[in-house]
């Protein structure tokens, strides 16, 4: 990807992602942040030739000069900043030796401020024409060129057996980041793009409220090739195409509930389309209202119940997110959703990228060290979707004890042509009626509840900021009153989002629903 420096346009982000979660690493892991005092090209180049071999599919990484850190690779706050009259200078000098890289690569540059200091930000995204060699030292007179790739936080040359399989990638790009050469850029959506640069805070949605459909779609790097011919990358049909299965069929989830068992004449069928993380959002709603229900048992010696459900949505939740993230879009399956009496199951297709081990296999233990998905992955971190490399098997795992259920099972064939996660219903539902599924009845839940819950429900009967919740509840500390009151009412059914679909937006409000109103009413009752 080209893009030369324009230092008339310094004060205008290039970046589509919000800076502050960037510099304190909550979208992008710290191994692929490169932070840089100050500017330094022969370790700059190298770490951009790198991070355009992107060895492991991450989707590449960024350089920020002007940016201080610690011997462990922790940014340094406030940060020290780019004199004024450097920049002309570091722009200058970064095309100049960018060509050196073979091919030639162009990072992204965008001038930034942050705290009051002015930053230069190099997006790297992993380049469609590896792989790339550089310059040890760009600046010494006698040059000769290597292959550079990156080792955790560390940018490496690569020898050996790296050497020979970043060679056996040569122009391999993932699905993903190919162009979509049955779709034109009329096929992506303004409205869907700035509504996800409002989502994840970019700079570029306040600062081009008139930008061109073109215009940001480069900027986001989901469209390619010159002026008279762009053509839209898969990413960019997958989550900024109102019908993406128009052109990569199969692009959807199939929930499939079988309320009387796989053998039954019951079969409830919801079939979901749609850019990618909407669909995400909608199954999981739907999951949430028709499937999961919630059990409260008293204790005659302690005051605080015992609560539980049929499956902790977060396991499900993260499953589906890894199906969606992990999948082959080159293929024309779905990925299904399966509620069965004793289990739900989710399979995509294909089965675990070849670069997990067998023996991983073996042990249950799934951690690609190369991601079939690169841009996928990016943009569902920017979301919040997930939280970054090898977390979602122990996320999965995780919630599962928390619940009190069986472990989750993890499967694939000797092919490797599915991977199958199922997650056990809960010991206490086993062989119990499921009637609720069809029936559309709201969860149970536990008319004991805390003074502080009880305030946020009475607050909540009128649609209302979090702000509004928090006050009511007495709770001083933000982070505590969303993990410790406001998630777990929004996970047991309690209170629902009132823009669900965008729930970073500033607008957003929570309010009670069937199952709130009906606990609410039996306090006043009790009362």
């Amino acid at each position: 990807m080209s893009q030369k420096p324009d230092s008339s346009r310094r004060s205008i982000s290039k970046l589509p992602i919000n800076l502050e979660d960037l510099l304190r690493q909550r979208s992008v892991e710290g191994d692929r942040i490169e932070y840089k005092a100050g500017w330094n090209p022969d370790p700059i180049i190298r770490t951009l030739c790198a991070f355009a071999n992107d060895f492991e599919n991450l989707g590449g990484g960024y350089i920020i000069i002007g940016q201080d850190c610690d011997e462990h690779g922790q940014p340094i706050f406030p940060p020290v900043g780019v004199a004024d009259n450097q920049l002309d200078k570091i722009q200058r000098e970064l095309l100049q030796y960018a060509n050196m890289i073979q091919p030639p690569y162009f990072p992204v540059l965008s001038i930034e401020t942050f705290a009051e200091k002015t930053l230069v930000v190099l997006w790297a995204p992993g380049g469609q024409t590896r792989p790339y060699s550089a310059p040890k030292e760009v600046t010494a007179k006698h040059r000769t060129q290597h292959y550079y790739i990156r080792r955790y936080s560390n940018t490496v040359e690569a020898k050996g057996e790296d050497q020979r399989e970043l060679l056996s990638l040569t122009a391999t790009v993932p699905f993903d980041d190919r162009m979509c050469r049955a779709a034109s850029v009329d096929d992506l959506s303004l409205p869907l793009i700035r509504t996800f640069l409002k989502e994840i805070g970019s700079r570029l949605y306040q600062e081009r409220p008139k930008a061109s459909l073109l215009e940001l779609a480069r900027l986001l790097n989901v469209v390619d090739g010159p002026e008279e011919a762009v053509t839209p990358r898969n990413v960019g049909i997958l989550f900024f195409c109102e019908t993406p299965e128009k052109f990569l069929p199969g692009t959807q989830i199939d929930v499939v509930i079988f309320p009387e068992g796989a053998g039954g004449d019951q079969i409830v069928e919801k079939i979901l389309y749609g850019p990618i993380h909407q669909q995400i959002r909608t199954a999981l709603r739907y999951i949430q209202n028709n499937v999961i229900v919630e059990k409260v048992f008293k204790h005659s010696d302690r005051p605080e119940a015992t609560r539980f459900f049929n499956y902790p949505m977060t396991a499900i939740e993260e499953a589906l997110v890894n199906a969606m993230y992990h999948r082959g879009y080159d293929q024309r399956e779905p990925v299904e959703v399966r509620v069965n009496l004793e289990s739900i199951q989710i399979v995509s297709y294909p089965g675990p990228d070849a670069s997990i081990r067998p023996i991983d296999l073996k042990k249950k233990e799934f951690v690609s060290r190369r991601y079939r998905n690169r841009r996928i992955g990016e943009f569902f971190k920017e979301l919040d979707m997930t939280e970054g490399r090898g977390t979602g098997v122990p996320k999965i795992r995780a919630a599962m004890k928390r619940n009190g259920s069986p472990k989750a099972r993890f499967t694939t064939d000797e092919n490797r042509l599915w991977f199958l996660v199922e997650i056990p219903i809960h010991r206490q539902f086993k062989g119990e009626a499921t009637d609720h599924v069809t029936d559309h009845l709201t969860p149970q839940v536990t008319p004991q509840v805390t003074p502080q819950v009880q305030a946020v429900l009475k607050a909540a009967m009128n649609p209302c900021a979090r702000d509004k919740l928090q006050q009511a509840s007495g709770i001083k500390d933000r982070e505590h009153f969303r993990k410790q009151y406001l998630l777990p009412l929004l996970e047991s059914g309690l209170i629902e989002m009132t823009i669900p679909d965008k729930p970073r937006s500033s607008k957003q409000g929570y309010r009670l629903t069937a199952a709130g109103r009906k606990l609410v009413s039996s306090l006043k009752t009790d009362h």
